[in-house]
């Protein structure tokens, strides 16, 4: 499996402000989505993804009811192959049905001891995403 870049995701309720906080604490940019957001650092590097979930529970450290809720995302070359060398290595398919034959998607899996992670693949690269930063830094220039 060839892992193009990993991403640590964060599941929030108000993507707004999580996104807000950790494009701060890197010194970045924030990419939006209605259900995602990425957090780039200065140099362009793709560092943190923000996933929306709507019923999200803060959770409590350190012994609290609720379980930290944060997952990997690996971005892979080929899903196909990725899902086969994950599950020989003994991961659990969390997604029964869902279909790896789209050209953008991720899968959720779960490690042995049941964390989840996701594979994901179509992505953008890492010259699409320089190219992305490049243009909105040039408009954000021009507006000013």
């Amino acid at each position: 499996m060839k892992i193009l870049r990993t991403v640590t995701v964060f599941d929030a309720a108000d993507l707004e402000a999580e996104s807000a906080f950790w494009a701060a604490i890197l010194n970045g940019q924030v990419a939006r989505d209605d259900e995602w957001h990425t957090v780039f650092d200065e140099s362009g590097e793709w560092r943190v993804g923000i996933d929306l979930n709507p019923n999200y529970v803060r959770p409590e450290w350190p012994n609290g009811v609720q379980q930290q809720q944060v997952h990997l995302n690996l971005q892979v070359e080929d899903q196909y192959a990725a899902h086969e060398e994950v599950m020989a290595l003994g991961a659990t398919f969390l997604e029964p049905g869902k279909s790896m034959d789209t050209p953008e998607g991720f899968i959720v899996y779960a490690d042995p001891a049941g964390h989840p992670f996701c594979i994901a693949w179509g992505q953008p690269s890492a010259e699409q995403i320089a190219a992305f930063l490049k243009k909105r830094a040039e408009s954000a220039g021009s507006e000013a």
